[in-house]
């Protein structure tokens, strides 16, 4: 496989105001409704030329949120300044900043719709 292996993530949420408050406050950036109709779309910025993917959060009557069993990877800086803005912003956290070895660290936390989702940085 000469591509990365992720293309595209949805984030499942029944509360469309309260989730992208929370994923706007906590990574510091701009959702942006796309022309879908329904279901109801929100873009996590996209920069085309650039590594890795990026998705969206997804409002649909049949699309339940939280009790996920994949969990999605965003990338930081440090993982534990995003991390300092989960709780104060309607999340929780999982398990804190935590060295992954050679890989880096990460951190587990839950955002306000109930999705696990992790941090991942380098220092």
């Amino acid at each position: 496989m000469a591509l990365n292996p992720v293309r595209w993530f949805e984030i499942y949420v029944q509360d469309m105001n309260r989730a992208k408050k929370f994923y706007e406050a906590v990574f510091e950036v701009k959702l942006e409704r796309l022309n879908t109709g329904e279901p109801e779309y929100y873009s996590f910025p996209m920069h085309m030329n650039e590594e890795g993917s990026s998705g969206a959060l997804v409002k649909m009557d049949d699309g339940k949120s939280g009790g996920n069993s994949i969990i999605i990877y965003f990338a930081c800086e440090d993982c534990s300044v995003e991390e300092s803005r989960v709780e104060k912003n309607g999340g929780k956290v999982k398990e804190s900043k935590m060295s992954i070895g050679e890989y880096g660290h990460i951190s587990l936390v839950y955002d306000t719709e109930g999705n696990l989702i992790g941090l991942h940085s380098m220092q």
